[in-house]
């Protein structure tokens, strides 16, 4: 498979000691749209991992928050105090990225000291996808690699993007593979080697234009015999085959309509859509046929039909895969549709892997997150990976290996 690389260098394969190191995390976080507040801090958790072991280093961590324009595109201030919380030391914060201000903090570190840079995406390249070449020539990584002397990708859920942070330092500084990379790539060669057909994905949550992306992926890798959609991205498919009508306020709706039609046009047997869903109405919960349903952005949750088909189809599975919650599962009367089938996934005899933050949330809740084969922070990477797709993350480090191993330890024999 092209992402079973093992070539690839890791923490283990350098002095690290007193030298100034770049983790390429991933701190990206849900937000609350009301208050802008973190509301889910696994991936910040999870960011800790590698930094606890880099505590002779000068350590800058950077990360994303959310997309251009989004309401979840916020500073990373108040990552680095909870990321402070979890290391239980002191951690510094620069609201900058590559400038003069960011350059000469980094500058100043000391041994054992960590500071977060502000969200990558505040630099304009980092919206971008590039080359290793072209992204060894961008702004961003020509003025950081003159202040760090390694670079850390531990970003798994970012695997699939070729950002300059992801793939630019490759060829310019030594570039490892962080503790939480190595510990999916380790788990997922072990689900891969036991995952078996009828491949079943659950799908829900609310980004579309990824969840378009993975399903085709998916069901081109042949790894999507049927896919049950829940969510927001079940709507889109239902306005796209004219079961419900009226406004969805997706982004780009016209356009994310279209493309689900296309898709399910192509490959209709392999979808199932729902057949009722739950809306509020005068505060409580209620179940309606699909083809009753008037405002589809009062739709909170799928109904107790649809989940009972979806159940059947989980448990005839050889492997399950869900990405993204069926419903505003935060919210008692509309968890049904999410913990049924987290409930039924955990139970299955097949291969059980869920993805995303916030069913991680769900799974601690319900606590059968031990009874889950394989269970991960990451959406859209991990869905790449599953479907054999390149990814950048992975190209970079082996780019990196070719270019740095024989300077590191491994070649000095020890």
């Amino acid at each position: 498979m092209s992402n079973a690389n093992t070539n690839v260098l890791t923490l283990d394969d350098f002095d690290l000691e007193g030298k100034t190191v770049f983790v390429r995390a991933d701190m990206n976080s849900s937000i609350d749209p009301k208050t802008g507040r973190v509301m889910d801090t696994s991936r910040i958790a999870e960011a800790a991992v590698t930094l606890r072991d880099l505590v002779r280093s000068k350590v800058v961590v950077a990360s994303h928050q959310g997309r251009v324009g989004g309401y979840d595109y916020v500073s990373l201030e108040q990552h680095a105090r909870i990321l402070e919380e979890y290391l239980g030391r002191p951690v510094k914060f620069v609201d900058d990225v590559m400038g003069r201000a960011a350059l000469q903090e980094i500058r100043s570190l000391r041994e054992g000291e960590v500071l977060v840079l502000d969200n990558l995406r505040f630099a304009a390249e980092e919206n971008f996808e590039f080359t290793i070449e072209e992204a060894m020539r961008t702004h961003f990584v020509r003025r950081l690699s003159t202040v760090i002397d390694f670079c850390v990708l531990d970003a798994f859920p970012t695997a699939h993007r070729a950002h300059p942070s992801i793939v630019g330092f490759a060829k310019v500084k030594p570039t490892l593979a962080g503790r939480l990379v190595m510990k999916e790539l380790k788990s997922l060669r072990k689900i891969q080697s036991v995952m078996k057909a009828p491949f079943v994905t659950v799908l829900g949550g609310a980004k579309v234009r990824d969840r378009l992306e993975a399903m085709e992926a998916l069901i081109q890798g042949g790894k999507a015999d049927k896919i049950l959609l829940t969510g927001l991205i079940a709507l889109v498919f239902l306005k796209a085959v004219g079961k419900i009508k009226g406004k969805l306020n997706v982004q780009n709706e016209d356009q994310m309509v279209e493309k689900a039609r296309s898709i399910y046009q192509k490959y209709d047997d392999r979808f199932e859509l729902p057949e009722d869903l739950a809306i509020e109405r005068n505060g409580e919960r209620v179940e309606l046929p699909v083809s009753s349903v008037e405002d589809p952005t009062q739709v909170k949750d799928i109904g107790h039909a649809t989940v009972r088909k979806y159940v059947r189809l989980i448990k005839s599975a050889g492997t399950v895969f869900v990405s993204g919650p069926p419903g505003v599962f935060e919210d008692d009367r509309f968890s049904f549709g999410t913990y049924e089938i987290l409930q039924a996934t955990a139970s299955s005899f097949g291969i059980t892997i869920v993805s995303g933050g916030h069913l991680n949330a769900a799974l601690q809740k319900l606590k059968i997150r031990d009874w889950i084969d394989y269970v991960s922070t990451a959406g859209g990477a991990l869905v790449m990976y599953l479907a054999g797709k390149k990814m950048p993350m992975f190209e970079a480090l082996s780019v990196s290996y070719e270019t740095w191993s024989k300077d590191s330890r491994r070649a000095g024999g020890s």
